[in-house]
């Protein structure tokens, strides 16, 4: 089938929530949050813009739609929000949960930017940190160890996390000048800088592994609740 072809039975399709925040979703992906307005969305459908409002009562309801859609997404990717009773080997089953959801993000990089914006939890969302909490609860923490687990982690539970200095990249020999403008006020993150750039054209920050220093810190905070555990 062509891909006229295809647009044509799209927007055939009668149109029904799932479609709107599917189609929201795509477009977001394709061209960035900003471009999600209900004219374009509408556009994307073929349909009134005002067809739409049957569907979604607003646009900030087709925000909460597509973070609910991206926790969706976390949920059948990670095989369900299920979790043992006990397990001993509840630091494993997390870490693979987590890193599953920063697959899913990083497939839709702006989802974390509109979770930053919503008010309230949607029902996905909030089984998901239930899973988080029922997998650390299933190694023995107490819920009082586990609420700082929760704060420790941070948004790195949901498979990002946001970084101090966050931008984009520059050409070399401009880096090496703002090292040595830098020596002199701050020596000690001047050296840092100086012995342990370098260059990952993957990175999201442009210039470290992104993904080695997620998973660096999600298991120094996980060795470090074990060994809170095994003290109690």
């Amino acid at each position: 089938m062509s891909s006229t072809t295809e647009r044509r039975a799209e927007r055939r399709a009668p149109l029904t929530r799932d479609r709107v925040l599917r189609t929201a979703v795509g477009l977001a992906d394709s061209a960035g949050i900003d471009a999600l307005t209900i004219r374009r969305l509408a556009e994307q459908l073929g349909v009134e813009a005002m067809s739409l409002y049957y569907h979604v009562a607003s646009k900030e309801a087709i925000l909460d739609g597509v973070v609910d859609l991206v926790f969706q997404e976390i949920e059948e990717a990670a095989g369900g929000f299920a979790v043992a009773e006990t397990d001993a080997a509840w630091k494993a089953a997390l870490r693979a949960r987590i890193l599953v959801a920063r697959t899913v993000m990083l497939r839709h990089p702006w989802a974390p930017g509109v979770m930053d914006t919503r008010a309230e939890l949607g029902l996905t969302q909030a089984r998901y940190i239930d899973a988080v909490v029922g997998t650390l609860r299933s190694g023995g923490l107490s819920f009082d160890l586990i609420h700082h687990a929760m704060h420790a982690l941070g948004s790195r539970a949901y498979g990002f996390s946001q970084e101090l200095g966050e931008g984009e990249g520059g050409d070399d020999s401009a880096d090496s000048d703002a090292l040595e403008q830098m020596a002199a006020h701050v020596p000690h993150l001047a050296e840092m800088l100086s012995v342990v750039r370098h260059d990952d054209p993957d990175s999201t920050l442009g210039w470290c592994d992104d993904q080695f220093e997620f998973e660096f810190g999600l298991d120094i905070i996980l060795d470090g609740l074990e060994r809170h555990a095994r003290r109690a």
